[in-house]
């Protein structure tokens, strides 16, 4: 009998001990994935050829952002509705560029409006499917300077695009970004 108690205190102590340690690798992890200024790295891009063109390609690695972000950047000249602008889900759906990485992009919400520098837009998160990029989501990102867009698409491995969103964003107003924006939108 006393056997049994010294097991099963011995038990339920180790699943204590183990669902701290869940517990803290969990917030540490949530933590590690928004980053206040993500720390991204121009590279090649990636992408075949298609109408629009290159763009920008951007990616932060799991050591440093706590999960693996590719950002594609790229602007979309004269593709922009001038009346209105970037200002709703229909139109970010339609200018946006989730069809290059998934063909069954399922929204996860509705969109937000966002500001980058002067120009305004709307953000969304959405889940992949059937994807290279196997249980990722994205956040698809669209704002404009009267008729030009510029579209970015945050692939992100797991559940986390709209999470980083505030980062993304925050990013696509560093001056690496609005600065290659001018020159391509000929600003």
């Amino acid at each position: 009998m006393r056997r049994l108690i010294v097991t099963l205190i011995a038990a339920a102590s180790l699943g204590v001990v183990t669902g701290a340690v869940m517990l803290w690798l969990y917030t540490g992890a949530r933590a590690a994935i928004v980053p206040a200024d993500p720390p991204f790295e121009e590279a090649a891009w990636p992408l075949p050829p298609d109408p629009w063109g290159k763009g920008k390609f951007f990616q932060c690695g799991r050591d440093r952002c706590g999960v693996d972000v590719r950002l594609y950047v790229r602007a979309k000249i004269g593709f922009c509705r001038c009346d209105i602008g970037v200002s709703d889900d229909e139109e970010l759906d339609r200018i946006g560029d989730l069809a290059l990485f998934s063909d069954k992009a399922t929204p996860l919400a509705s969109g937000r409006p966002i500001a980058v520098r002067w120009m305004k837009g709307r953000s969304r998160a959405f889940s992949l499917r059937d994807t290279l990029f196997a249980k990722s989501t994205a956040l698809s990102v669209g704002f404009n300077d009267r008729c030009d867009a510029i579209v970015a698409t945050a692939v992100v491995d797991g559940p986390h695009a709209a999470a980083l969103e505030p980062a993304i964003v925050k990013f696509l107003n560093s001056d690496t970004v609005v600065e290659w924006a001018t020159v391509t939108l000929g600003l």
